[in-house]
């Protein structure tokens, strides 16, 4: 089968409504009814990385395993059927730029303004201009694109790709660049890393040479970084050697060895993607190649408030929520910004399954995040008995509770019946 693009519609479910039903009838390889395929497209070659276009959401950048990135406005690219012999999609715009392939997943997109950056195996850092794309493909001015119709900009599908060339070139590091991403207040300052273990920032009022270079920001090869939207001098690092490092940009000095933060360390296999948490800022999450997507909270590191269970079972600091539904490594996951503690993450599963990948939209349970003293009241009005209690001190009052413990990060659904008591572990 051909390697595909695919544009999707998710229903997101409200919180609280799973049903015990539900949960004994959930079909892991069943499609969910709750995520439609809206388009189609047949991408060239392997999708490794997928970004969106903040200012157009309708325009997407994709990684390949080739020198280029491709750009695809989705709207007006036409459904395709992907059958064995079919011809590919024709992206948009092409931007060149790297002398070798790129690598599997550096490439981010600017907030600010419509700048797409990408790292390859040549080594660099290379920056375009998605007004440049706009101005070659369309011939017109790209404020007058945004406000057409998706049937107006499908009147614009061409048989070639624009190929558009780099604003900048930028070298500084000695070995495959692995992530790259944006300042999220400015449109001007980007950070990178790579397998030389250097955390790299650079400005575009410094030129093409790196601002502040970071010499062996870890102990392994960096796999991926982020950088905090509510506190821009907070950086994360994740690494080869399976943990996460938590910077302080005002801390960090060119040509010296890296003092973080907080090393956070509850994985066992190399860190491959990490992203704040857009609605708390103290929050993140990490994903790695096993299978396990950890989510932190720094303000709990040095938090001594535990209970006698989770002093037998301990938790690394800041580590208050697991999520082990996947089968195989997690290459990527986006928080979701309007549905608060809603994340999409996606394995690869061809080491478990034989080929494609797992999409899992997913919930943690507000049970898990919010203070104790604001759960205690709604759990307590849970636990009514009923006046008609039977002889032997049962009820045919059914009712269901949730049960949390937030050190072991378990939720579980307790379902009490007259005769019955069932416990089984709930995955969010």
């Amino acid at each position: 089968m051909p390697n595909t693009l695919i544009i999707v519609n998710c229903e997101v479910v409200k919180p609280r409504v799973a049903a015990a039903e539900h949960i004994s009838e959930f079909n892991e390889e069943a499609r969910s009814p709750f995520v439609k395929k809206c388009k189609t497209l047949i991408h060239p070659g392997e999708v490794n990385r997928i970004r969106e276009l903040p200012q157009c959401t309708n325009i997407v950048a994709t990684h390949t395993d080739s020198p280029d990135v491709l750009i695809w406005d989705w709207a007006a690219q036409p459904n395709r059927h992907p059958v064995i012999g079919a011809s590919e999609s024709i992206p948009d715009v092409i931007l060149t730029g790297h002398t070798d392939n790129a690598t599997e997943f550096a490439l981010a997109v600017c907030p600010a303004e419509p700048f797409v950056i990408s790292g390859g195996r040549d080594n660099n850092v290379v920056m375009w201009s998605m007004q440049d794309a706009l101005v070659s493909l369309y011939r017109q001015d790209t404020t007058s694109y945004w406000q057409l119709r998706h049937s107006e900009r499908s009147s614009f599908t061409r048989k070639e790709s624009v190929k558009i060339a780099p604003r900048g070139i930028f070298k500084g590091h000695d070995a495959a660049v692995e992530d790259v991403q944006f300042c999220p207040s400015s449109a001007v300052e980007f950070c990178s890393v790579g397998d030389d273990s250097c955390l790299i920032f650079w400005d575009l009022r410094s030129g093409n040479t790196p601002s502040v270079k970071v010499e062996r920001a870890q102990q392994a090869d960096l796999h991926c970084v982020d950088w905090n939207a509510h506190d821009t001098n907070l950086i994360l690092t994740g690494s080869a050697d399976n943990s996460v490092y938590m910077f302080d940009r005002r801390n960090l000095t060119a040509g010296q060895v890296a003092s973080p933060i907080h090393k956070f360390e509850g994985h066992t296999a190399p860190i491959l993607s990490i992203q704040w948490c857009p609605n708390r800022a103290s929050v993140f999450a990490s994903a790695a190649e096993d299978g396990i997507l950890n989510i932190w909270d720094y303000d709990k590191v040095g938090n001594n408030k535990r209970t006698e269970r989770a002093k037998a079972r301990p938790a690394p600091p800041g580590l208050f929520f697991q999520h082990g539904g996947h089968r195989d490594k997690i290459v990527d996951f986006h928080w979701n910004p309007l549905e608060p503690w809603t994340i999409a993450s996606i394995s690869d599963d061809v080491a478990s399954t034989g080929g494609g990948g797992t999409l899992q939209i997913w919930r943690i349970s507000d049970l898990i995040y919010r203070p104790e003293e604001e759960l205690q009241n709604p759990l307590i009005s849970h636990l009514v008995f009923p006046n008609n209690e039977t002889e032997d001190g049962f009820s045919d009052f059914r009712t269901i509770v949730f049960l949390t413990s937030s050190l072991e990060h378990d939720v579980f659904l307790l379902n009490c019946s007259r005769l019955s008591l069932t416990l089984c572990y709930h995955a969010w």
